[in-house]
């Protein structure tokens, strides 16, 4: 479904990704991993249109898209979710999701609005507000306006960041049905690793905008390049990747 070959972004002098190569299958979820500043966002950014690389091809379905702008790119079937959700205040929950709707594969309606917040469990009623959505709910109303795009790939962007234990498990579980029942793939950005080790097919470990290993769940936790960069990071990371957990 999408290939990555040699994508390269430098901002002057500072080469934030450096010949990354990756495929990403259809129907299966892949974790994308590594500190701050390792080049995660930087990727999301490439493969949605934000920023266009100095090098490399990024092609999906057989298609190069690299450097193409981000409505095309959502046209095509890649829908994206942001870390730090930014809802239109003065328009309703519902008009939200139809409007990220309007971006997508041209088949926007209040309908299909209807759906993609129920799927992820946001009320549908048309006088909801975002008014007093917690950080729980605003990462669904995220998710609704990816799905309201009618994506084929999804990249989800830190879904867990900002939740409970409870809460994080119930958005884990969530991505998963998302990938399974609808057959949406899915390139997952996360900090929580426990969590997402748990849920994704592969995994893909990024250090300083170069790519250091990527394989199976056990593979990575097992791989002694992922445990330095890790233990000399994030005290504790490591070892939560190694045992499963948050």
């Amino acid at each position: 479904m999408l290939t990555v070959e040699g994508l390269t972004k430098r901002f002057g002098g500072f080469t934030a990704v450096n010949e990354v190569s990756f495929a990403v299958e259809p129907g299966e979820i892949l974790g994308l991993i590594g500190p701050n500043g390792s080049g995660k966002s930087t990727i999301f950014n490439l493969l949605s249109g934000a920023l266009a690389p100095n090098a490399g091809s990024i092609r999906f379905e057989g298609r190069e898209i690299a450097g193409q702008a981000p409505h095309r790119i959502i046209n095509l079937g890649i829908g994206r979710t942001f870390q730090i959700p930014r809802p239109f205040r003065r328009l309703s929950l519902l008009e939200n999701v139809v409007l990220a709707g309007f971006f997508g594969q041209g088949r926007a309606s209040r309908r299909r609005a209807f759906e993609s917040a129920e799927r992820v469990g946001l009320s549908a009623d048309p006088a909801a507000t975002v008014d007093g959505l917690g950080a729980a709910a605003l990462k669904k109303l995220e998710l609704a306006k990816a799905l309201a795009t009618d994506p084929k790939l999804l990249l989800a962007d830190e879904s867990l960041s900002g939740l409970d234990e409870q809460e994080m498990d119930q958005a884990a579980l969530m991505l998963h049905r998302i990938c399974k029942d609808l057959g949406i793939t899915i390139i997952w950005v996360e900090h929580i690793m426990g969590v997402l080790m748990r849920v994704v097919d592969r995994v893909m470990v990024l250090d300083h905008g170069e790519k250091i290993a990527e394989g199976s769940p056990g593979q990575v936790a097992a791989d002694p390049r992922v445990i330095e960069v890790y233990l000399g990071t994030q005290s504790g990371a490591a070892g939560a990747v190694a045992a499963g957990r948050p």
